[in-house]
């Protein structure tokens, strides 16, 4: 199926979205600027393509790069009537005015060490009459009476009209309030993400070997259960704190993303079985490594998770980079990467080890090839 895109803006990965988006801002704050210099941002994207997801690990990646705190406000505009964003009238004390009461969307911290995102969400799926109400918030930042505080910027995201979803045009003179971004798909963005979230290995492991099967959303179907990066973090949520055993979760596997993909999901889970038991290989055993490919897929989302798990063990890390070198140079390279991802600046403390030296010597230009 050939993916829809929108065609006069730009389209980014989630990760390279978050990236522009928090030295934009971050840049901003450090010189003092008002934040309200950046116009409203509107995300597009299909359903589960990671919108949301991506408006945390902003707020997530300013508190770093600022040293701020940082609130998120989710306000779902198809939940929202117009009255709503304005506030609920009532009489002043004397009874001869109209006040406004202010709407708890509008009650937040103002404190300078203090960053709020207030996130529209579903935007294009609300009314056009509240998406009209949406009119003043993205551009002045105020509702009738009511005002944002200068430490608050704005974040609108929403499914495209030929996405078959619940979705209103947008009027002309609310687009162009707004700086335009379409999320879109990319495997290696959201693999950095998994890996860092402690996404089922498994999970990981599936989708590095079909990464066709990261999203597999198709306006012109009518299947209800349907692959995204959203539904395979349910999955991974089952798998993790509910039953690791991918047989067992079956139904519940394919009532998230459809049963076709859920009975290949199933078949190649049961390659696990055929693993070396990866405590061994940390401990500094060297057990031969799996010669087919969908086994060496598995093994190394296996070592990363359990390598996420034990990243402060930089001896049991060091006998698992040794085992990396082992493996397919592609393969051992993916297994460096997802290192770098454990945490910020994880790399620095690889850059200790002397067996992941002695990695880059001999493999470090593979880096920008990995599979």
């Amino acid at each position: 199926m050939k993916e829809m895109k929108l065609s006069n803006i730009p389209s980014m990965p989630v990760g390279k979205l978050i990236d522009t988006l928090a030295e934009t801002y971050t840049a901003v704050i450090r010189r003092g600027v008002p934040l309200r210099t950046v116009p409203s941002v509107m995300l597009w994207g299909p359903p589960g393509v990671g919108k949301s997801q991506a408006v945390r690990q902003l707020a997530q990646a300013l508190r770093q790069s600022t040293g701020k705190r940082t609130a998120v406000t989710d306000v779902r505009l198809l939940l929202f009537n117009p009255i709503d964003l304005r506030g609920i009238p009532t009489a002043n004390a004397d009874k001869t005015l109209a006040i406004w009461l202010k709407p708890r969307i509008f009650q937040m911290d103002e404190s300078d060490d203090v960053v709020n995102i207030l996130f529209l969400d579903e935007i294009s799926a609300a009314p056009q009459s509240v998406q009209a109400a949406a009119y003043q918030i993205t551009l002045d930042r105020v509702v009738g009476e009511h005002a944002l505080p200068e430490n608050c910027l704005v974040i609108a995201a929403g499914n495209r009209t030929t996405d078959k979803s619940v979705a209103f045009k947008m009027p002309k003179a609310l687009a162009n309030r707004l700086l335009h971004i379409e999320v879109e798909g990319s495997f290696a963005s959201w693999r950095a993400w998994a890996v860092k979230s402690g996404v089922n290995d498994k999970v990981v492991g599936f989708l590095s070997f079909r990464q066709n099967y990261l999203m597999g959303f198709d306006a012109a179907s009518d299947d209800l259960a349907f692959a995204t990066p959203r539904s395979w973090e349910m999955v991974s949520n089952l798998l993790n704190h509910v039953k690791s055993d991918v047989d067992a979760m079956y139904p519940l596997i394919a009532g998230l993303v459809g049963t076709g993909v859920a009975v290949e999901f199933r078949t190649w889970a049961r390659v696990y079985g055929q693993l070396p038991e990866i405590r061994d290989i940390f401990d500094g055993k060297m057990p031969s490594p799996p010669s087919n490919t969908d086994a060496l897929y598995a093994l190394t989302a296996a070592m990363t998770a359990y390598a996420r798990d034990h990243r402060t063990d930089m001896a049991r890390i060091a006998n698992s980079i040794r085992y990396a070198d082992r493996l397919p140079p592609d393969f051992s390279v993916v297994v460096m990467k997802d290192y770098m991802y454990l945490e910020p600046d994880y790399k620095n403390k690889l850059m200790a080890v002397p067996e992941f030296a002695r990695w880059l010597r001999t493999r470090g230009k593979l880096l920008n090839g990995a599979v």
